[in-house]
């Protein structure tokens, strides 16, 4: 099966419709404040207006209430939610039902982390998909590291791969992980929140050969 790919943490029209004419399958926009790639609502609904039907657009968002992302919603139309801070599996469970939308969660496969453990727990509450992604002490993704893609599971539901990737790695990423799908930010980026074109089409050509390698 064909590795997906998302571009992350895109925050200019004309970075977006680069990552579209490269053929990603969804863009994602931070709605987090602290980060150096975050967007406003008004940001998010000028990006959403280039992005074409069948690429999904999917809303970062960490330890945001139901109220704040239904917020985002009412104005800016999100495919999916990636939850990325420390919700529980219940507070998931609650978001997806307040917002009535698709979510994943990503955890960081941090020092004595049970991976497949804490997977099902999030996977029992309605998680469509988990993103793995290496750890920071301070930092909710956007590192820059990766983590030890020998660790990466194989389970019964959709794996996303995500930390440290670049158009030089992942090919190798995705022979290792057979990730459903992998998940990059700074790896294509010319500065914090800019993104430069011709990382994003060889990050996509390079999820191409990892692919057809599987």
């Amino acid at each position: 099966m064909r590795t997906r790919a998302k571009i992350c943490g895109i925050t200019r029209i004309e970075d977006i419709q680069a990552a579209v004419a490269s053929g990603t399958d969804a863009i994602g926009l931070v709605f987090y404040p602290p980060s150096p790639r975050a967007v406003s609502i008004q940001q998010a609904k000028a990006l959403v207006e280039q992005i074409p039907a069948y690429v999904q657009v999917v809303g970062l968002f960490v330890n945001a209430t139901a109220d704040e992302i239904n917020q985002v919603l009412e104005q800016v139309p999100l495919d999916v939610l990636q939850l990325h801070g420390d919700e529980t599996p219940e507070q998931c469970q609650r978001i997806a039902q307040s917002t009535k939308r698709r979510w994943y969660k990503a955890i960081q496969v941090k020092p004595g982390i049970d991976i497949i453990q804490t997977i099902v727990e999030y996977q029992a509450m309605g998680a469509s998909a988990m993103l793995l992604d290496a750890w920071h002490p301070e930092l909710k993704g956007g590192t820059g590291h990766s983590f030890d893609w020998n660790v990466f599971p194989k389970l019964d539901i959709p794996l996303i791969l995500a930390g440290g990737l670049s158009p030089e790695n992942v090919e190798q990423a995705i022979r290792t992980t057979q990730a459903y799908a992998v998940d990059v930010s700074g790896g294509v980026e010319s500065a914090k929140g800019i993104k430069n074109q011709q990382l994003m089409q060889r990050f996509i050509q390079g999820v191409q050969r990892g692919s057809a390698k599987q």
